[in-house]
């Protein structure tokens, strides 16, 4: 069943008055309501809005859906900003005290070594190794058997 928060029209023909209401969502606009929570009288000078705090965030608590305006009207008397202050701010269950959702390791349970360092930092400390042995020099320094050398000829192939 999708509870809905919206507006129930009352009041005379051209005079508008309306009833903040929760209603089941298949309802008719002014049909069956569960709760009035509130009234807006958008005809007055200036507009009259009377919401009871309180059972409106008792509603949005349980998943309530506020109809476009309806959030309007729940915005201007301030009651909105206080329902999305209190979803932001995590929940305290019995899970998150023991740490199971806070990213604390429960006790008993043994905590996952930390990942590797990067390849990279191994390859850099690598050549430092090698440059102060003295064999890791001499092999540096002989000329390398695949290589041709620069002052061979070139095969007799390539001269014709």
């Amino acid at each position: 069943m999708a509870v809905k928060i919206r507006l129930m029209r009352v009041g005379k023909k051209k005079q508008p008055t309306y009833r903040v209401v929760v209603a089941d969502g298949r309802s008719p606009r002014d049909g069956r309501f569960i709760e009035i929570i509130g009234q807006y009288q958008p005809r007055q000078e200036p507009s009259r809005i009377e919401i009871d705090a309180d059972s409106a965030l008792a509603w949005l608590r349980k998943g309530a859906q506020p109809t476009e305006q309806v959030q309007k009207l729940l915005t201007q008397t301030g009651v909105w900003e206080q329902y999305e202050s209190e979803r932001k701010r995590p929940a305290v269950t019995k899970l998150s005290r023991r740490g199971y959702m806070s990213g604390k390791v429960a006790p008993g349970v043994k905590a996952e070594k930390p990942p590797p360092p990067p390849v990279e930092a191994k390859a850099e400390a690598a050549p430092a190794a090698e440059a102060e042995s003295p064999a890791a020099e001499a092999e540096a320094e002989a000329p390398v058997a695949d290589e041709p050398a620069a002052d061979a000829p070139e095969s007799e192939e390539s001269a014709e």
